[in-house]
């Protein structure tokens, strides 16, 4: 019989001889025919790659269409600074360095608002600094002779930018100005080091602070003019979204537990890792909002801070959802009639907390405090100390002789291995709707602060608008 390779090749002619022996003939297969088979398969598996990667490239955009308009903002802005080169004028004021514009849209254009003035704006500083110090710097080290020119210039490019990098190690300086502290160190070097070889040094930091000007303000003009995406925003609806998979995978999980349904969805009931990997998002889009004007329904002053609180509380909830979740995985599995005998208090334990969330999900949303609030956690109390109830009436049930079987079927007793999942269950129900008390008081607090910011600002406004009556009167 032949073989796969045999098949592959061609047809097989097997023939008979006088002697009883036997002949195989194969049709010829020559080496173009090998190699054109070679390459047809390697042509359609690379299409085949491409068609997945279009494909995927396609599900992306249809999903997350803001990822596609960022894309569109990146090229009309690199369009527009383009004009530098084609207009004679601007390239006549700016000379050479005008590809420092199109770098600067290239390096601080992001998808966010928030992130981009963070770049912008710390560029800009940077870059102004650093260009007047170098001067300053050139200017003493001409003085001081042709001598010790290189030696001042290179002990003030050692003292300062080992200043600067130290400062990128302290955390309230890393958080708001760890960019701009790089740009400090690169211009302040190139500038510096320019001066000794380039005559006109005044001119090159001033065409380099000119083309970082205009790059950085046609950046801030289409992030902010063109279908624009707040940090602020995002931040506050990640904060939202958090939670209600925080609270779905609470009430999920005791629920699949003790009824045994395992119809639940299970990205459902794992959205508690969601909040548990949000903890960078979460710190980068608070400082890149403090960069913000003020849009929509919030002001600059919005307690951003606030919402890192909020984010820690969730995910000390969700810790204890992870454990909540091996405990109901684990191999050693509580007797049924435990589990039935405290099904009731569970359940409304965490049909309590699970409510609880939700309703600071809507609080955060809308903005102001529940007034059904202090309800929800006087009912969330009610429910844990029926809990208490039903774990201390478990000492008739519990057995400390686990050995004979029979002797547990005639008294009803159940050993003391059968009851330690269950108890260790219920016991991180009652840590979870501790801790929901801890987040319910950190959204109070957001709200009460971000009416009191919205009243002085209110303040603030309202001379202003007095004045222009008067002026107008």
């Amino acid at each position: 019989m032949a073989s796969g390779k045999e098949l592959c090749e061609g047809v097989e002619w097997r023939i008979r001889v006088v002697d009883g022996s036997s002949e195989v003939l194969v049709p010829p297969t020559g080496l173009a025919r090998k190699v054109w088979l070679r390459t047809k398969g390697l042509i359609s598996g690379l299409g085949m790659k491409v068609r997945m990667f279009l494909k995927q490239a396609w599900d992306m955009g249809a999903n997350d269409p803001r990822k596609v308009i960022h894309c569109i903002k990146v090229g009309l802005a690199l369009t527009i600074v383009s004009l530098v080169y084609f207009m004679r004028p601007l390239y006549d004021g700016v000379g050479g360095n005008a590809m420092w514009a199109i770098m600067t849209v290239v390096v601080v254009f992001e998808p966010t608002v928030g992130a981009t003035l963070y770049k912008c704006l710390n560029r800009v500083c940077a870059t102004c600094l650093a260009g007047f110090l170098a001067v300053g710097v050139h200017w003493i080290a001409s003085q001081s002779g042709d001598r010790f020119e290189p030696f001042v210039v290179g002990a003030s490019i050692f003292i300062l930018a080992s200043i600067a990098t130290f400062s990128r190690f302290i955390p309230s300086v890393k958080s708001m100005f760890d960019y701009g502290a790089m740009i400090f160190i690169l211009t302040f070097s190139i500038v510096a080091i320019s001066g000794y070889r380039v005559d006109k040094l005044f001119d090159l930091a001033h065409q380099r602070i000119s083309t970082i000007i205009i790059g950085t303000s046609l950046c801030i003009l289409v992030i902010m003019m063109v279908c624009p995406i707040w940090s602020g925003q995002e931040l506050h609806s990640l904060t939202v979204r958090n939670m209600d998979k925080l609270s779905d995978s609470l009430d999920g999980c005791v629920t699949q537990y003790f009824t045994n349904s395992n119809g639940e969805d299970d990205q459902k009931l794992q959205g508690y890792k969601c909040v548990l990997s949000s903890k960078a998002s979460e710190e980068s889009m608070a400082n890149f909002a403090r960069w913000e004007p003020s849009h929509g329904r919030f002001n600059f002053r919005h307690p951003w801070k606030q919402y890192l609180k909020i984010g820690a509380s969730m995910r000390s909830c969700a810790y204890c959802i992870e454990a909540l979740n091996s405990c109901i995985n684990s191999e050693n599995q509580a007797a049924e009639s435990i589990k039935k005998h405290l099904s009731t208090s569970c359940l409304k334990v965490s049909s309590s907390s699970s409510s609880a969330i939700k309703e600071l999900a809507e609080s955060v949303k809308k903005m102001n405090k529940s007034p059904n609030m202090d309800l929800l956690v006087e009912e969330m109390n009610s429910a844990v100390e029926e809990l208490h109830n039903d774990l201390k009436s478990l000492s008739h049930l519990l057995n400390p002789s686990t050995t004979a079987e029979n002797q547990i079927s005639a008294t009803g007793l159940v050993p003391f291995m059968e009851i330690i999942p269950v108890v260790t269950l219920a016991s991180i129900l009652i840590e979870i709707s501790a801790r929901i008390e801890a987040l319910v008081g950190s959204v109070e607090e957001l709200v009460e602060e971000s009416e009191m910011k919205d009243k002085i600002v209110a303040k603030e406004e309202k001379p202003e608008g007095t004045m222009k009556a008067l002026q107008r009167v």
